[in-house]
């Protein structure tokens, strides 16, 4: 079985590295790829734990962009860490990463659900890991204002929720265009979820090559729409079901939303692997 689409604790997984890896094996998953979100500092130890149960682990990472005050996520496969200009793009975006989390931490104690904010920023620094939503969503947890990360979006984190604070970040086409250059494979993340329809042909015309079809999002519906779409713009398919570790959102389909064999075999034709 294969999924490629996964976090870890470099970003905003609960699992570390090697317990992720254990955690494959478990489901029976062969071929896994870590995309945690704008940093790959998770890649190498997941690679050397997948490689010592004789699995598979394909580098990848989930950029973040944004398209009209809202996230875009990109998914990027075999992107080489010193491509030009990706560290610094990535090291801006966990600044304001963490500048995003004050503001939300400011405004959950508006709302009258403190967090320690402090803590949560030590937490992430100096480390590599990329501060998100999710670990805001502990914190909650933690002070006793919610009981489950679910309920923290609900209620407090959700787009929709009044301590949201919109991402601001570099346009999905230069991410794209990024991504191309250093030759890496870029896909579309979940497009099913918030649906962005609208963006995809413009992101194909700066060069995107995939699209996820099937993630934990996504119904019947949604994956016959974007199956169709792919091929439609001559996307090649990825998926997997973003997996951020147990007691969080969607964890029910890990294990049981992957990628087929045929969608791997092309993407690692596309890649020259």
């Amino acid at each position: 079985m294969i999924d490629l689409h996964m976090h870890t604790t470099a970003s905003d997984g609960r699992c570390t590295p090697e317990d992720l890896v254990q955690r494959c094996w478990d489901k029976g998953l062969r071929t896994i790829a870590v995309t945690d979100h704008d940093t790959m500092a998770g890649v190498a130890p997941t690679q050397r734990a997948a490689e010592a149960k004789g699995m598979t682990c394909l580098p990848g990472i989930e950029i973040t962009s944004v398209h009209g005050g809202k996230d875009v996520h990109m998914l990027a496969y075999f992107l080489p860490p010193d491509t030009p200009g990706l560290q610094p793009m990535l090291e801006a975006q966990r600044r304001q990463r963490v500048e995003r989390a004050l503001e939300i931490a400011a405004r959950l104690e508006k709302l009258g659900a403190p967090v320690d904010k402090d803590a949560m920023i030590e937490a992430a620094a100096g480390s590599g890991k990329s501060l998100a939503r999710p670990q805001i969503a502990q914190a909650l947890i933690a002070a006793g204002h919610v009981a489950s990360v679910p309920e923290a979006f609900d209620r407090y984190l959700g787009e929709d929720s009044p301590a949201y604070v919109p991402h601001t970040g570099v346009p999905p086409a230069e991410v794209v265009a990024l991504v191309v250059r250093g030759g890496g494979i870029p896909s579309l993340a979940h497009p099913g979820y918030r649906p962005k329809d609208e963006i995809i042909p413009g992101l194909v015309e700066a060069g995107l090559i995939g699209l996820e079809v099937y993630h934990s999002s996504h119904d019947e519906a949604a994956t016959a729409h974007y199956l169709g779409l792919a091929r439609q713009h001559g996307l090649i398919v990825t998926g997997g079901s973003d997996f951020h570790g147990p007691g969080t959102r969607r964890e029910e389909f890990f294990g049981v939303v992957t990628l087929p064999q045929a969608d791997l075999d092309v993407l690692l034709a596309r890649a020259g692997r």
